[in-house]
């Protein structure tokens, strides 16, 4: 589990593709300590393991699947990325709840300035907007973020000027693509519901939430 307080930047240093999979090597541009074998880092929000480390620089393998749904396939030789080792028990809560499992791809499509802030606004398929609300948590490349303003297909962000200094979201561009995970607890509560709101293959009306229910049920 991640909190989507990026730690700092990465850089690039090799990317071996073997067709539709990659092998990154990566080295951090901050000190990254007693990292391990088989440990998790998050890499631009995407969960990968280390394979092979050494001082300051570690590997790690892309399959397939995710890079076909998330924005690795777009890291060159001299890319920089955002990391994120997993939180170990104990350490403070910075962030939110975020698992390295990138939901879509949201592409900039506004870039504007806010007094020292800027403002970014991403656009992503309606299919997701469901789990985006205001004021609510969303991941962006491994960025823990509040939504200012959303619609189903949009949202806006407001990027403070640390948060510009430290992470690659001072490159953003419109057209730039993105891993975007959204909050996994609203994705556990329509699993829990849905039963109840539908029969789970039509989408059809089942038996619903009324106050008839949470009565019967003890709330």
């Amino acid at each position: 589990m991640f909190t989507g307080l990026v730690m700092g930047m990465g850089r690039i240093e090799a990317a071996d593709n073997r067709g539709s999979e990659t092998r990154f090597r990566i080295r951090a541009l901050f000190d990254l300590p007693d990292i391990e074998l088989g440990e998790s880092i998050a890499v631009n929000g995407v969960c990968l393991t280390v394979e092979t480390l050494g001082d300051n620089w570690f590997t790690c393998y892309s399959s397939k699947e995710t890079m076909g749904v998330t924005s690795l396939g777009n890291l060159k030789v001299g890319s920089e990325a955002n990391l994120e080792r997993a939180m170990a028990m104990g350490d403070r809560f910075g962030g939110h709840i975020v698992s390295g499992h990138v939901d879509c791809l949201a592409e900039v499509a506004e870039v504007r300035p806010a007094g020292e802030s800027k403002i970014y606004r991403l656009a992503f398929d309606a299919a997701t907007g469901k789990y985006v609300i205001p004021k609510g948590s969303v991941t962006l490349d491994g960025i823990s973020l509040t939504v200012n303003d959303c619609t189903p297909t949009w949202l806006e962000v407001n990027i403070i000027p640390e948060t510009q200094k430290v992470t690659t979201i001072s490159g953003w561009t419109p057209g730039t693509k993105v891993n975007m995970e959204t909050d996994i607890i609203g994705k556990y509560v329509e699993r829990m519901v849905a039963p109840w709101v539908s029969d789970g293959e039509s989408g059809t009306a089942k038996t619903g939430i009324t106050m008839d229910y949470l009565r019967e049920h003890g709330f």
